[in-house]
């Protein structure tokens, strides 16, 4: 930018000698330039634009070339980076995939264990009220023996307490006597 500045000036330094130049010739009759500001102003900008041009072209060409071979080079790794993106998506797809399978898989096994295991468990449940049935109608049929039993005492034992309670009141002498006699013809009898 410096030298564009510099150039620019040296124009306008240029332009000015040549305007006082022109005077003294003018007045002397010789070659004449117009002092015109706006035709002046043109001959001034031409002069400045081909200076420019003339002197400026490496340095510019240079710079778009440096920039264009910067911008060129930011796209080239751009472009290395999108494939190697594109490659890492691929592969995390891949294993979003797989990672998606296998969690089927063992939702699938899942499910499985979770019905055997469901069966076993009825099963077992099943077999225990089975089980608890049998020894329920054992322990029942035992108490209803022990009832029985408990009944049959109980009742020996009554009729024992009646039968003791009656045989004074019927067993006289001559009864208690007929009653041994009947009892030892039995026993000789045989």
């Amino acid at each position: 930018m410096g030298i564009f500045l510099h150039l620019a000036n040296q124009s306008n330094i240029l332009a000015s000698e040549m305007a006082e130049s022109a005077m003294a010739e003018s007045a002397g009759g010789g070659f004449g330039l117009n002092l015109d500001i706006f035709e002046a102003n043109v001959v001034n900008l031409a002069i400045v634009i081909g200076i420019l041009v003339y002197f400026g072209r490496g340095f510019l060409s240079s710079t778009l070339g440096n920039r264009s071979a910067a911008i060129e080079k930011a796209l080239n790794e751009a472009e290395v980076k999108r494939a190697e993106m594109a490659k890492l998506l691929a592969t995390q797809q891949e294993k979003l995939k797989s990672a998606t399978a296998e969690a089927a898989g063992i939702v699938a096994k899942a499910d499985g264990d979770a019905q055997k295991a469901s069966q076993a468990i009825l099963m077992a449940a099943a077999a225990e009220v089975a089980r608890m049935k049998q020894e329920s109608s054992a322990n029942l049929d035992a108490e209803q023996a022990k009832i029985l039993n408990e009944l049959r005492v109980r009742i020996a034992e009554l009729a024992m307490a009646k039968a003791e309670s009656q045989i004074p009141a019927r067993l006289n002498a001559d009864s208690q006597q007929t009653l041994v006699d009947r009892s030892i013809s039995l026993l000789g009898g045989q």
